[in-house]
């Protein structure tokens, strides 16, 4: 999405040719053994939808309206430990030490749920900053192609020892992306990679491609990772069984 920290970007035009749009409604479902606690980042200086940040137990679940045009994302955090007011740290997808994350985005690695809505609304699951929980995104009513996008995999499973992320237990909590674990040009679609004829999927996004089929697993898989839908509500469950 424009003007985010991901290592990739995605540019959506907004058009609604006169046609009155309504807001959209987002229902994040944790179907998570743990408790998460969602980061949202909105984007383009709009509001921030549910302060930036929540706290959302196993089987609950939030709904939260965005209006027509919002453009943000969604991720999940864990491990996390806030004080009374509402500062702390988590393992992953930490925006600051803070529970309502004021405009920060997630730390990778993270696994993103990426929108732009109104009129024709483009979404994506995102694996581009990595991964640390399964997610999927289904629209609910809407017209068009509308399809389920997501990672339904448990990537932390497979995740190769050098992109791995661990917590104090020494568990494997996430899984970082070839780019931020080795920072070189190839991984990162860059300098002289920085276009889709330079930068090809390498054997680690072809891991999370095999793994993950629907999400984006590096810069250039647009073709198979970006999907629309007009005049849908989604629903964003984190950790989800099937798709």
């Amino acid at each position: 999405m424009a003007n985010f920290s991901s290592f990739h970007v995605l540019l959506f035009v907004f058009i609604t040719s006169g046609v009155a749009v309504s807001a959209t409604v987002f229902t994040l479902e944790n179907l998570c053994p743990y408790t998460v606690w969602p980061g949202i980042l909105t984007g383009n200086g709009g509001k921030a939808l549910g302060d930036g940040g929540l706290e959302l137990a196993t089987d609950a679940s939030v709904q939260l309206t965005a209006p027509p045009g919002w453009t943000g994302r969604f991720w999940a955090r864990t491990g996390c430990k806030f004080d009374s007011t509402g500062h702390g740290i988590c393992v992953t997808g930490d925006c600051g030490g803070v529970l309502k994350c004021a405009g920060a985005g997630g730390v990778p690695p993270v696994t993103l749920a990426e929108f732009t809505v109104g009129g024709k609304d483009f979404y994506d699951v995102s694996l581009v900053d990595g991964y640390n929980v399964k997610m999927g995104i289904k629209p609910q009513g809407g017209s068009g192609d509308c399809r389920y996008a997501g990672c339904v995999a448990d990537l932390n499973a497979i995740c190769p020892e050098e992109l791995r992320v661990k917590d104090q237990q020494n568990n494997v909590a996430a899984c970082k992306s070839a780019c931020a674990a080795f920072n070189k040009e190839e991984y990162c679609c860059s300098g002289a990679h920085s276009t889709p004829e330079t930068c090809a999927p390498t054997n680690y996004s072809m891991t999370f491609k095999k793994a993950c089929p629907s999400a984006y697993s590096y810069a250039y898989d647009d073709a198979t990772s970006t999907f629309t839908c007009s005049g849908a509500s989604y629903l964003i469950t984190f950790c989800p069984t099937t798709s």
